[in-house]
């Protein structure tokens, strides 16, 4: 017969034994509840749409819609979604980093960089401020530029309230139409090249390569040259999308590996077939 100590010592270590099944249940519903559960659809369709990943940066091919980071629409960004889908994939407790070192406007599909930590975050915004980062856009055009390939230079006034950008020929004028109202920003600098890559009877595949970044620069700059971009209606394009957005993706990016130092490069795939063979 079991004494009662063997008894008492049994029961005792039992109850630890349930107070961790317990504590772990907890611990996973708080890490759970740290960001939202992907369905499987969600995970698949990010897990196909990373074009490069490292410990220390994540490439993403955004689509048109989606927002890089937080607004005033309250709509989820990549930068959370993100978060989410490497909680699940690497079964990761705890918080998620993503910085976002560049923007990629809502209408716009193509190359969105992510920092997966702070050192490479904070090197990546460096590497944007200081011009070295390289990237290099798609652009289907109303209208044919002339000549097919070229540098555009304006100055562009950024209108706040209009969430757009006008472009001038010259610093003067443009310094003038920043002073009315109050309400734009000063005259900014504006440089690309650009050629033609591909024509068809309705549109024009033009490659973009940005020398500053400005805002709405790709689209005020073709616009200011009468090639709106294909559902820019913002920009003088004569009708919009059916998805939304405009026909403008971020092709390719070449940078600096912000830790290894090495050179990345990468590219962004998008099917716009269906619309170059109308």
């Amino acid at each position: 017969m079991k004494s009662l100590s063997h008894i008492k010592n049994r029961c005792i270590k039992q109850s630890y034994i349930f107070f961790e099944i317990i504590m772990t249940t907890f611990a996973l519903k708080l890490w759970t509840m740290e960001y939202r559960v992907l369905s499987q659809e969600e995970f698949d369709d990010i897990s196909s749409r990373i074009l490069y990943e490292d410990n220390h940066l994540l490439v993403m091919n955004k689509r048109v819609g989606e927002i890089v980071q937080g607004d005033k629409t309250g709509d989820e960004p990549l930068s959370e979604t993100l978060k989410a889908f490497i909680a699940l994939r690497d079964s990761k407790p705890g918080r998620v980093f993503m910085g976002v070192p560049h923007r990629l406007d809502r209408p716009v599909s193509g190359i969105a960089i992510f920092a997966k930590t702070s050192k490479a975050l904070e090197r990546l915004n460096e590497a944007f401020r200081t011009g070295d980062v390289h990237k290099t856009y798609w652009a289907l055009c109303v209208a044919r530029p002339e000549p097919a390939e070229g540098e555009l230079r304006h100055f562009l006034v950024r209108n706040e309230r209009q969430n757009k950008s006008y472009a001038y020929a010259d610093e003067a004028s443009a310094r003038r139409a920043g002073g009315r109202g109050g309400i734009s920003e000063g005259a900014k600098e504006a440089r690309l090249r650009y050629r033609v890559l591909e024509d068809t009877d309705r549109y024009h595949l033009v490659e973009v390569e940005l020398l500053t970044g400005r805002h709405h620069q790709i689209r005020c700059q073709l616009s200011a040259i009468g090639c709106p971009i294909k559902g820019d209606l913002k920009y003088g394009a004569p009708r919009s999308n059916r998805d939304g957005g405009i026909c403008l993706h971020a092709r390719s990016v070449r940078l600096v590996h912000p830790v290894r130092k090495d050179e990345l490069v990468v590219e962004a795939p998008v099917n716009w077939s269906p619309i170059l063979c109308k």
